[in-house]
């Protein structure tokens, strides 16, 4: 049983056992998170009063105290984590557990020259004059679990590549957390810079090792430069009874393509904040999105597209499936400046609900400043379609199983999205396990 706090003093107190354990370490830094903790005290936790949360209620995270995560829970081997590696890709894989690196389970591979893939307590200590202008950025905003991440960060991935760089192989960035006694909290910190010509896929994995109760507070901010080319992968797959928080922020130069793909397939609560910036004329976004729920599982995707410069394009393509007494929510906004002319932007949610009890809010949204653009947006919410169910009936396959067929043809386009491998085979297997278990849909005909 858990004791009803309020969380927001719960990590103020844990913020002075915090800054002791780092032992003076970065003092540039330590001034940065004492000015984040201020900013998150200031803002407080948001509630459905305010408008960017009107359908997330976060009154389950602000009622548990959480405490510092241990970063070394387990004693783990590669073997115990392979169902979440991507051991076939034969790729460089950081390990973290419970948001702290663990060099025992991390695999770096031969890489091209000057490029650095390294953990970010490393990175502090090594390239303070990269990380700095980055970091001291994170308060720009208006978002209490940002800066609270940033007042606590300590640890997550560096990845930088030099100009004209590949890296052929998959990035693969992988989040395990274990909270076995009392509820516990990590914040993981991932910086990503790719300058001019370079191209990488990025993978960020999320799991849990139990199903005990645990707040992943993330943060990504990802750099593109000019004429670069990123694929960009996060799996979202926590305990049922975790709270997954996450902001994505990325900057793109000039003719650069960007493309993403999320999946949440766990969590209790489930927030995705995703932020793209087209800062450079020709740059060309993609963001792509999958997320499957049952029980009492909420999740919440949060999208903007700053169309800041002229002859830019983004696409966007969220699927929900939505089952039992699960709810979902979309809010995607695509923004064109003023000056942003020749853009391109097209948006598209569509929803699956499998139960009468399941519940979907979206909204797309267009803010268009400009006057010589190409935009559209829409949204669907529907049933698996009589027809076609009967259909599959008449040729003799059970009424579960034409569910699960169709309920996964659904999803299809969604996996076809993804180039890896390795990643689309593990979605594959957990989504049709998902599928095949659930029930026959309650209280519809």
């Amino acid at each position: 049983m858990i004791d009803l706090v309020d969380e927001k003093n719960s990590h103020i107190s844990n913020f002075a056992e915090f800054e002791r354990s780092m032992n003076g370490r970065h003092p540039w830094l330590a001034s940065l998170r004492k000015d984040a903790l201020a900013r998150f005290e200031a803002l407080g936790l948001p509630t459905t009063r305010d408008e960017q949360w009107r359908f997330t209620n976060i009154s389950p995270i602000a009622g548990t105290a959480f405490r510092p995560a241990d970063p070394k829970p387990d004693s783990l081997t590669v073997a115990d984590i392979s169902s979440y590696t991507l051991c076939e890709a034969r790729c460089t894989q950081l390990v973290f557990l419970n948001g702290s690196y663990s060099e025992n389970l991390s695999t770096v591979k031969f890489l091209p020259k000057g490029v650095r893939i390294i953990s970010l307590a490393k990175a502090l200590e090594t390239d303070r004059e990269l990380l700095e202008p980055l970091l001291l950025n994170s308060l720009s905003e208006d978002d209490a679990f940002r800066a609270l991440n940033t007042a606590f960060m300590s640890d997550g991935a560096f990845v930088y590549l030099p100009p004209g760089t590949t890296v052929k192989e998959p990035i693969h960035l992988l989040f395990l957390s274990s909270s076995r006694t009392d509820p516990t909290a990590s914040f993981p910190r991932n910086i990503i810079v790719l300058d001019e010509g370079s191209q990488a896929d990025i993978v960020e994995s999320y799991a849990g090792l139990d199903r005990g109760i645990y707040f992943t507070d993330s943060v990504t901010q990802v750099l593109i430069g000019p004429n670069c080319s990123v694929g960009h992968y996060k799996l979202q797959r926590e305990s049922p009874s975790s709270f997954h928080l996450t902001t994505l922020h990325v900057v793109q130069d000039r003719d650069s393509s960007y493309s993403s793909h999320s999946v949440s397939l766990g969590g209790a609560i489930t927030r995705n904040n995703f932020n793209v910036v087209l800062n450079g004329s020709g740059a060309d976004c993609e963001l792509n999105g999958l997320y499957v729920t049952k029980g009492h599982q909420h999740v919440d995707n949060h999208t903007t597209i700053d169309h800041a410069m002229p002859n830019c394009t983004s696409r966007e393509l969220y699927k929900g499936i939505l089952d039992e007494n699960s709810t979902g929510v979309f809010n995607g906004r695509v923004v064109v400046r003023k000056d942003a002319q020749k853009s391109n932007a097209r948006q598209t949610n569509k929803n699956l609900l499998l139960s009468r009890h399941a519940g979907i809010n979206t909204t797309p949204q267009l803010e268009i400043f400009a006057d010589d653009v190409k935009c559209a947006h829409g949204a669907t919410i529907g049933q698996l379609n009589e027809e076609e169910l009967f259909y599959l009936r008449s040729r003799g396959i059970d009424r579960d199983a034409a569910r699960t067929l169709l309920t996964y043809a659904f999803a299809s386009e969604m996996l076809a999205a993804i180039k890896i491998k390795p990643i689309q085979c593990q979605i594959d297997l957990v989504l049709m396990n998902r599928l095949s278990r659930h029930e026959t849909t309650r209280g519809l005909p």
